[in-house]
């Protein structure tokens, strides 16, 4: 699953440093150029992409502690 994760992580984080991409003017959406608005939607896409992982990896973390036979509220401090 962690493997899973990376996969989801890595295109929020090349795609915005793949500037060719997105280094133009056309086609503009609702008169922005679309180095703005490609720009926004990517915030939007990164935040998702973010989100998905990390509710994936409390999934995986819970099933790796399982696995090792320790619960998730295991070695906390004060419990």
């Amino acid at each position: 699953m962690w493997i899973a994760i990376v996969v989801i992580l890595v295109p929020a984080i090349v795609i915005p440093l793949w500037v060719p991409l997105y280094d133009k003017v056309d086609p503009r959406l609702n008169g922005w150029p679309f180095f703005f608005w490609f720009q926004m939607a990517m915030i939007l896409f990164a935040t998702s992409c973010t989100v998905v992982a990390f509710t994936l990896s409390r999934i995986a973390d819970r099933k790796d502690r399982e696995a090792r036979g320790a619960s998730a509220g295991q070695g906390r401090v004060g419990e």
